[in-house]
């Protein structure tokens, strides 16, 4: 497959764009993915077809020393993004850990429930009310109704 016949002029002008940290279509980053994004040409033509550009671009960064504003703020945001990553998976390490016990309290209330249930249903049952009801104390003759004052 033979080159665009301005594809050369278009890889040369996306460099100067993102030396000078102006990029239009690409991130901005320093590789020769984001030149070949840059301008607009598969990554392959600078790999295979305009050697010479790739290792011109390559020359312009080990000039140019320091990584672009663009490549600094988008590292800056990695880093952090990697430990908001490292954070939620400590969390949902601690949550994993937590079911378990969760899981044995909820099983172990709901014994205890239904246990409770099945004594208030005996004829006698085993556990009185704290409070009993004004019923129950009429029935109970305790004399301390509400309306004998």
């Amino acid at each position: 497959m033979s080159p665009v016949p301005d594809e050369r002029d278009r890889i040369r002008a996306a460099m100067r764009r993102i030396l000078a940290g102006t990029p239009q279509n690409s991130s901005g980053a320093l590789t020769i993915v984001a030149l070949a994004h840059e301008a607009d040409v598969p990554r392959n033509a600078l790999t295979q077809r305009h050697l010479d550009l790739k290792n011109e671009f390559y020359e312009h960064i080990k000039e140019k020393g320091a990584p672009s504003d663009v490549e600094v703020r988008l590292r800056a945001q990695i880093a952090k993004l990697k430990q908001t990553i490292a954070n939620k998976n400590q969390e949902l390490a601690q949550l994993r850990q937590d079911v378990p016990a969760l899981v044995r309290a909820v099983h172990q209330l709901t014994l205890e429930n239904q246990e409770l249930r099945e004594q208030l249903a005996l004829p006698q049952p085993t556990i009185l009310p704290l409070h009993p009801r004004e019923a129950d104390c009429r029935r109970m003759g305790s004399g301390t109704e509400s309306g004998a004052r």
